[in-house]
């Protein structure tokens, strides 16, 4: 049992981080972690890997200088009824998988309702094993729908650390309100670090 792990982190190959598997895996050592994801966004985030990169992850070890090392995806939600970037034939086959909302995806849903109802299509999607940065101002939700589903289906929220700090600022009110709400249901939170780079000084927009 993992009980020290960071699940959300991004490689070079995002288009946006600027660290190898190699450098995460090191890193996370050094901070003395048990376990270390690697979730890389979906295809249809700019400058995001093709299909292939998901597809290849069972050709790298899954433990590096003894650090455990887990494949996932940061998918991207691209539809108001909350259908993801990969398809089912490659979520299948990865170790975990996270789904969130982000511009420039191709997503188009505009309000309150939207964003929920995408929200909530993700959490029933049988694949999706966490929601990251639920607490982006950017995409607002109806914060008690969003908490009961995730309680209902076992998916986790996330609080996400880039999001206190760097980016997707005035997320620390709704994260809280979220944590309370799902303290409420019997839900999931899990902490990410959203980890992009090794110097820890740049921030992603999305």
């Amino acid at each position: 049992m993992y009980t020290c792990f960071d699940l959300h982190n991004h490689t070079v190959a995002s288009g946006h981080a600027y660290s190898t598997i190699e450098e995460i895996a090191a890193r996370a050592k050094d901070r003395g972690l048990q376990l270390v994801g690697i979730a890389d966004h979906g295809p249809a985030m700019p400058g995001g890997p093709h299909l292939y990169y998901f597809g290849n992850h069972g050709q790298i070890p899954r433990q590096i200088d003894g650090m455990e090392i887990r494949f996932g995806v940061e998918a991207n939600i691209i539809s108001t009824d909350g259908k993801l970037n990969l398809p089912e034939s490659l979520l299948k086959e990865l170790d975990f998988v996270a789904a969130g909302l982000h511009g420039d995806t191709g997503y188009e849903g505009k309000t309150k309702a939207d964003h929920t109802k995408a929200l909530l299509g993700a959490l029933e999607n049988p694949y999706v094993d966490f929601i990251v940065h639920p607490g982006n101002p950017r995409f607002p939700i109806d914060e008690e729908a969003v908490a009961r589903k995730a309680a209902e289906t076992g998916v986790a929220l996330e609080v996400n650390n880039s999001s206190l700090t760097v980016v997707r600022l005035g997320s620390e009110e709704i994260c809280l309100r979220l944590i309370t709400k799902l303290k409420e249901f019997g839900g999931i939170v899990i902490l990410g670090s959203d980890y992009q780079q090794q110097c820890g000084r740049f921030g992603c927009s999305n």
